[in-house]
């Protein structure tokens, strides 16, 4: 839950969407929105493989690893560079940030804890990473001891397998 703006906001769609209108990171119309609607959607699912990857017994995690890759570097990571690459290479709506552009990062940064090398093959997406990391609000979220949560570790999942009663 998040209290802003005199409201109570649950579901992490709706607090996003929210505080992207709120500070013109959700496009300047209904197209644009939709565009942006469609990108995160497509990070979203990738996002999911990847946190399927946190919670795999340990002798799942070799295949679930290379499932993401697969699907990152033969499905989502091709879509991406193409949008950059139609879209002028700046953002994926061309030169206005916009909230998809946070969570595609956020994605990759994901991916490539997994597979530091994981962006070899895309050129664009490599640049893109770079220079949204280089915005200055989002390089000091992402300096050591920021409030970034670092990938879940074995520890991590134990405990939380036990909290939630899971095997």
């Amino acid at each position: 839950m998040v209290e802003i703006d005199g409201m109570r906001l649950v579901q992490t769609r709706a607090i996003l969407n929210y505080i992207a209108a709120k500070h013109d990171l959700y496009g300047k119309n209904l197209k644009e929105r939709a565009l942006i609607d469609m990108y995160v959607e497509g990070t979203t699912d990738l996002m999911g493989t990847i946190r399927v990857h946190h919670k795999s017994p340990p002798k799942e995690k070799e295949n679930n690893l290379s499932l993401i890759i697969e699907r990152a570097t033969k499905r989502y990571f091709p879509v991406y560079e193409k949008v950059l690459k139609d879209n002028g290479q700046h953002f994926l709506l061309g030169s206005q940030l916009t909230w998809a552009d946070v969570q595609l990062t956020e994605t990759i940064l994901m991916a490539e804890e997994k597979e530091p090398t994981i962006l070899s093959q895309f050129p664009l997406l490599q640049a893109f990473k770079a220079r949204i990391c280089d915005v200055p609000t989002i390089k000091k979220f992402l300096q050591p001891g920021s409030q970034r949560k670092p990938p879940p570790d074995e520890k991590f999942v134990a405990t939380a397998n036990r909290v939630f009663n899971r095997k």
